[in-house]
């Protein structure tokens, strides 16, 4: 099952959440917080605007590589995907968050 995995990392000890899917990848992760409230926040909103197509932006690389990013209804970014080597993977990618987040677990876990 996916989840969103909440850990701290970062020199500023931030607080930051990456969903895994059923596979164990990472699909989306997110900027540093610096409370675990404002993170888990974050996630909230990854649940509530996951389901909505318009806000998964597609984007290319100077490197030719394929990514995205889920933004809210403000247009802020929420979070982001790893590089892809095809857009049909990065499609796949956003397909996974969809169909995933809305329903993931959320766990607190050691970076």
């Amino acid at each position: 099952m996916a989840k969103f995995e909440v850990y701290r990392s970062g020199k500023n000890n931030e607080f930051r959440f990456r969903l895994k899917a059923d596979n164990g990848q990472n699909i989306l992760s997110s900027e540093g917080y610096t409370t675990k409230a404002g993170c888990l926040n974050g996630i909230a909103s990854v649940k509530k605007n996951s389901t909505d197509p318009k806000r998964f932006a597609k984007t290319t690389t100077p490197g030719n590589m394929f990514r995205f990013s889920l933004t809210a209804a403000n247009n802020e970014i929420i979070g982001v995907s790893q590089n892809y080597k095809s857009e049909s993977g990065r499609d796949n990618g956003i397909d996974s968050v969809m169909r995933n987040a809305e329903k993931a677990d959320i766990v607190e876990v050691d970076n």
